[in-house]
Formats: structure tokens, sequence, C-alpha cells
């Protein structure tokens, strides 16, 4: 299977900007298409395509990263408030995942809502560097203790 979220979450090591948290059902990494600075991943360990795959245990345990990744955003990047959306429908990302976005006091109208999707890019020169998603896991993972 070539699935991006299942060969990470089987690697015995990653970067901080891949795993910023892991739990036994989740593993939350950067996005690394963003050109938004906190712009998360939230993505269960085995591989499913739906929530409704997931034990319970995995549900209530999203929620809970939800609530603190929100708060560790918020200390972290100053953003007002976070955008949760799940698609898991491009090819070769089909593997359930979650984002979780900050939305920032300055962000043009024009990337406010559904068109956040604006800050990602196939245009890997615009990608936010591996660096400074790396910096950002390590503030997120301080911010959230």
């Amino acid at each position: 299977m070539n699935c991006f979220n299942c060969h990470n979450s089987a690697l015995p090591s990653l970067p901080p900007r891949e795993s910023i948290v892991r739990t036994q059902h989740w593993r939350v990494g950067h996005a690394f298409n963003s050109t938004l600075a906190g712009w998360l991943v939230i993505a269960p360990i085995p591989h499913v395509t739906a929530l409704d795959e997931l034990p319970v245990e995995a549900h209530a345990e999203l929620g809970t990263l939800l609530g603190s990744l929100a708060a560790a955003l918020r200390d972290v990047t100053g953003c007002v408030k976070t955008y949760v959306m799940q698609f898991s429908e491009a090819e070769g990302f089909e593997h359930l995942h979650v984002h979780l976005v900050p939305r920032m006091a300055d962000q043009p109208a024009r990337l406010k809502g559904p068109n956040v999707f604006g800050y990602l890019t196939d245009d890997e020169t615009r990608w936010l560097p591996a660096g400074e998603r790396d910096r950002l896991a390590r503030e997120l993972r301080g911010a959230l203790g």
C-alpha cells in the first residue's frame, strides 16, 4: 500500500514536524505542503478511511486532542480560532486525517472559511521550510506540557 500516513507511522523515528504528538490511536504532524504556520494534520495510526472505522476510545481521544491542540496553537501562533476539517479524498491521501488550522487575526478574507485551503500548494518552493515546521512542533509540544 502506498499510504503517506501509514508509511510515516511505521517509521522508527520521525522529525518533530511529523510527530508533534503520538498516542495509541493518533499521530499529529504539521502539513508538509502548507504556507501557513501551524497547519496541523491529525491521523489515526491504523489505516482507516472513515471515522466510524475507529474504536470508541479513538473518538474520545480525538476530542481531547482537538481541544488541547487548539489551545496550543492559540498560545504558539496567536491565532484567534481554529478550523477543523476532514475530507480524506485526495488521491494517495485517503487515509483518514483531520486538519486543524489556525485562523489568524490578520488573515485575508479571501483565505477564510473553506478558502483556507488556498494556503496549501503543490509548489514546494512556497512550503513552510522543514526547519520552521520543526521549530513550531517543538513549541507546540512545550505548550501542550
